[in-house]
């Protein structure tokens, strides 16, 4: 049998507990603290995204189709996790007393090349594209006839009846959409970066806790979405505290349920 190339990291599926009371009131204290302790790679992720987000709003703007800009603002919820999925090996190591500074972070995120993240992580990237099309054909169905140029000029069409049937389609189809990845990635990340499990088993076993406490977990669920639109606000520019933020405070939420984290 092959030798475990990473025999420091625990194996299997831990234990997992009950969500506890105020079990995400104490994530975002926790997670708020990691981030004041070792604020460097969280900010530098945040301003990447934002930095990013700009680009894309220029790029839609410039062709004309700034509709997209409509799914990337609803699909960044699915790939936001992979996003902030550094601050969680900054929460891990603070947790363990390590050191936590980018260089570290930057060197073990490397390191994951030859582990399971990068197959979870292409998952998310093709439900992101997937989202896009889906999102799309959504628009063509309802929109696709209508005078519009872009969304600042043309408003008012989303106001018709074919414009509200479109939204409210495309509401239920994302929102089925952001639980199923939720459902997989909200423990199956963190498990995939603090265990030697195979990225399935990781999926499954978060899908399954999640089924287990659904109303405590949707509750973390809706906490994230709207962080995340509020931090979206003012110009993308609440992103570069609100998701590392939240990358730490979604860490904190394995480490009370998972027993052993590490």
């Amino acid at each position: 049998m092959e030798a475990n190339p990473y025999p420091s990291l625990p194996a299997g599926v831990p234990p997992f507990d009950a969500p506890r009371p105020a079990f995400i009131r104490h994530a975002l204290s926790a997670g708020w603290s990691d981030f004041r302790t070792a604020p460097g790679f969280g900010l530098l992720t945040g301003i990447a995204s934002v930095i990013a987000g700009w680009g894309l709003i220029g790029l839609t703007m410039w062709a004309g189709h700034t509709f997209w800009l409509i799914l990337a603002v609803f699909g960044f919820p699915l790939v936001a996790p992979l996003c902030a999925l550094g601050t969680y090996e900054v929460s891990r190591r603070i947790g363990m007393g390590q050191p936590a500074g980018i260089g570290v972070i930057l060197a073990q995120l490397r390191e994951e090349r030859g582990r399971q993240l990068p197959w979870l992580s292409m998952l998310m990237v093709v439900a992101l594209l997937f989202w896009f099309f889906l999102g799309h054909m959504i628009f063509a169905l309802f929109l696709g006839l209508k005078p519009m140029v872009n969304v600042t000029t043309s408003f008012d069409v989303f106001l018709t009846i074919d414009g509200l049937m479109m939204i409210a389609l495309g509401t239920v189809v994302g929102g089925i959409f952001a639980f199923i990845f939720f459902s997989m990635c909200v423990f199956g990340l963190p498990l995939l970066l603090a265990r030697e499990v195979d990225y399935m088993t990781a999926i499954l076993a978060s899908w399954g806790h999640v089924q287990a406490h659904i109303v405590p977990m949707l509750s973390w669920a809706a906490v994230i979405v709207v962080l995340l639109f509020l931090a979206m606000l003012p110009g993308l520019l609440g992103l570069v505290i609100v998701l590392p933020w939240l990358g730490h405070a979604s860490w904190h939420i394995y480490a009370q349920m998972a027993a052993g984290a590490r």
